[in-house]
């Protein structure tokens, strides 16, 4: 299959996730999420979080509070 034609077939669901202000590079970094809500349900200090994720996934300190907060962001009500 093609790119264009994986996109074309995909066109509306990537109109309504842009709308919504999700990225498509946020896909990667789901399970990092995950891992966020997981370690900080068992009580870890979320500095201590963020640092073991940083390492986990090769990614800045700064990058993981980035995501966290755009995760736990409200999606633009134009695209809801």
């Amino acid at each position: 299959m093609k790119v264009i034609e994986l996109l074309n077939f995909n066109r509306e669901l990537l109109k309504k996730l842009q709308e919504a202000g999700i990225r498509l590079e946020d896909a990667r970094y789901i399970d990092l999420y995950m891992d966020y809500v997981r370690l900080l349900n068992q009580g870890d200090k979320v500095s201590y979080v963020v640092a073991v994720l940083s390492e986990k996934y090769s990614v800045s300190e700064r990058k993981v509070y980035a995501l966290v907060k755009h995760f736990q962001s409200d999606c633009k009500t134009v695209a809801v």
